[in-house]
């Protein structure tokens, strides 16, 4: 065995024992404490159902999210509201067509937004952060100038409020579901990124990582195969808080008029918005998508969370 094979090979060990208790790794006591953990099953049980929904809601759905079947019987037609009864569970809209339906379609709309969204921020947040931990942790004249002017940027993106970014970036690209899209997920950016940063500055003082560099190994070599992937729990954690964040963010940007531009396709922001005109006369409306907006981003919160304490090396034990 080589030299440098030997040193990544006490790395690694020294790595798992750092992460390890009892034997244990890291994410195996961790999913341990989350099946012992009734946040998470009730973060887990939520998202399951709205996942759930997201999948079959166009197959279970009575009725078609567009069809205004019942348009003669509502207002303002009629001046009044149908609420729930027993060919249409929750009601009519105010253009006739099935509540129920519209729900079920718009939570695969949420969810796509949502987890594009999530996924925008967490790759370009991702490889934002590795790259300014990597370049803090090798060191040198070149690598602080790096990290000091990405950090810079990053705290710039910071200090503005994440809502207002978002509106103005929206605001700036134009009315589409796209847009929503991108422009949460660049707010989401430096959160990520300052996130894998911090942690790889963390991990960048462990053991192992001295015991890699006395033996000779390359810093570039440490960084990528052991700082980096020792770095991500908080990452991975922070992906699923975010997941409620974007959620909430995109349903805010659509209720403001800047999703898609087509009214018809049922999305619980776009529906927020249409019922909060006839919120006097038929309040349920709008309680029906508001509620399956904060309970969804109240699950991926409680799970995020759950994680969170889980991975908590100071709350293992």
């Amino acid at each position: 065995m080589t030299k440098a094979a030997k040193a990544d090979r006490l790395a690694e060990l020294m790595a798992r024992r750092g992460g390890d208790e009892g034997g244990a790794g890291l994410w195996t006591e961790a999913l341990r404490r989350l099946r012992r953990s009734k946040m998470a099953l009730i973060g887990a049980a939520i998202i399951a159902v709205f996942l759930l929904l997201a999948i079959v809601g166009p197959w279970v759905a009575p009725h078609g999210p567009t069809a205004q079947i019942w348009r003669g019987e509502v207002f303002p037609n009629q001046g009044r509201f149908v609420g729930p009864r027993s060919g249409n569970w929750l009601g009519l809209d105010h253009l006739g067509r099935d509540e129920l339906s519209r729900m079920l379609i718009g939570a695969r709309q949420t969810l796509l937004v949502g987890v594009v969204s999530m996924l925008i921020g967490l790759v370009v947040g991702a490889l934002v952060g590795a790259v300014s931990g990597a370049a803090a942790t090798l060191g040198g004249a070149a690598g602080k100038r790096v990290d000091t002017v990405v950090m810079r940027i990053t705290d710039m993106m910071l200090a503005l409020p994440s809502l207002l970014l978002a509106v103005s970036i929206a605001a700036v690209m134009g009315q589409s579901l796209t847009t929503v899209m991108i422009a949460v997920g660049v707010v989401q950016i430096p959160i990520f990124a300052r996130l894998l940063r911090g942690s790889m500055l963390g991990q960048g003082g462990r053991d192992y990582v001295l015991a890699a560099k006395s033996l000779g190994v390359r810093r570039r070599r440490i960084v990528l195969t052991q700082i980096l992937p020792n770095s991500v729990s908080p990452v991975i954690v922070q992906a699923t808080l975010s997941l409620a964040t974007a959620i909430i963010e995109a349903a805010a940007l659509s209720y403001l008029g800047l999703g898609n531009p087509d009214p018809a396709v049922p999305e619980w922001g776009v529906m927020l918005s249409q019922a909060q005109r006839f919120f006097d006369n038929a309040p349920m409306m709008s309680v029906y998508p508001a509620l399956g907006i904060v309970i969804t981003a109240l699950g991926f919160t409680l799970l995020g969370e759950a994680m969170r304490e889980a991975l908590d090396p100071r709350l293992r034990g």
